[in-house]
């Protein structure tokens, strides 16, 4: 059998992710991290930026990904086969949406949140974990869409 390797798997991943719904993903992010400070400032108790912000993280990594991967016939024939691999494979293909929510979480807990090098990697770790198991699950209920050789 010809096995993937990890670099392999992410060049598939990441053209899986050509022509994801960028655009309505920021949008999504940045209106449920606007929504949730916003509720911090009307709900009793302090505003929290840094949950806002990676909540708007996490949900702008989730619709691009699951945007990516929800129409595996459109695009050109790279992209669907990437596309097609992706749904195959939902925990392999959900590995790099879940590590990049946790890049673009660890600047936010370190700088906004102040809490240090090792705590600020400790709740992007997390954020990541959790984005990284909600796409592969809904990638996994998706799975049916994946046909053919691809």
């Amino acid at each position: 059998m010809n096995e993937l390797t990890r670099r392999d798997e992410m060049s598939l991943a990441g053209a899986a992710l050509r022509g994801a719904p960028w655009k309505a993903a920021a949008v999504s992010g940045g209106a449920v991290a606007g929504t949730s400070f916003l509720m911090g400032l009307v709900l009793p108790g302090p505003p929290d930026l840094t949950w806002a912000l990676c909540l708007g993280i996490s949900v702008f990594t989730l619709v691009s990904a699951i945007g990516a991967i929800s129409k595996p016939d459109q695009g050109d024939r790279v992209t669907q086969q990437a596309r097609r691999w992706s749904l195959r494979h939902p925990w392999r293909f959900a590995l790099y949406p879940g590590v990049g929510a946790a890049v673009l979480m660890y600047p936010v807990q370190l700088v906004i949140d102040r809490e240090g090098v090792f705590g600020a990697a400790w709740d992007a770790l997390w954020g990541g974990a959790l984005v990284y198991l909600v796409t592969g699950l809904l990638a996994l209920t998706m799975r049916g869409r994946a046909r053919g050789n691809g």
